[in-house]
């Protein structure tokens, strides 16, 4: 088959991916008022985050990426990623923590300011998920750092991170 041929049966098939399903313009108001309101609490303004791949296949990237999507549309909630620890409220942390991923994950949590949150993203990143029992692994990120949130799932969806972050957030703003 031609690359043309191909090209063009392609275009008359059209995409092969699933429909979004519909969004619930009531609820998603009201998470967005809710982590408004906690971020505002707690912090006195939005969230930041910054993201730290410790060794993961990059499945929870892809979901990851997915908050910033038109979808899931993340600064509308008041919550954006940031490109410097220095700058980031939140460490969020996937994969296991590898040997060689140790001492930034330290320098990371080290100059980020306080307050300060970990979140651990994926079954991985908890306990070490399939990598478990590698010697190229240390385990979990609780093997190197505190952490505040776990959110399970391999990977979770951005629903679920979202509904995690928001709960970290309210839980930190009593």
């Amino acid at each position: 088959m031609t690359l043309w041929r191909g090209l063009a049966r392609n275009l008359r098939r059209g995409p092969a991916t699933l429909v979004a399903g519909p969004v619930d313009m009531a609820t998603t108001q009201a998470l967005s008022d809710r982590l408004a309101a906690a971020a505002q609490t707690r912090l006195g303004r939005s969230l930041a985050i910054r993201h730290i791949d410790s060794g993961s296949c990059n499945g929870c990237e892809l979901e990851m990426h997915m908050l910033n999507s038109i979808v899931y549309d993340l600064e509308r909630f008041g919550i954006r990623f940031v490109a410097s620890p220095r700058h980031a409220d939140v460490l969020l942390v996937t994969g296991p923590v590898a040997r060689n991923m140790q001492d930034a994950l330290i320098r990371t949590w080290n100059a980020t300011p306080d307050p300060k949150w970990v979140v651990a993203i994926g079954d991985c990143a908890i306990d070490g998920g399939v990598f478990k029992g590698s010697p190229a692994v240390l385990g979990g990120v609780e093997a190197v750092l505190q952490v505040d949130l776990l959110i399970q799932g391999c990977p979770p969806t951005p629903a679920q991170m979202l509904e995690g972050l928001r709960a970290l957030l309210e839980a930190n703003a009593q």
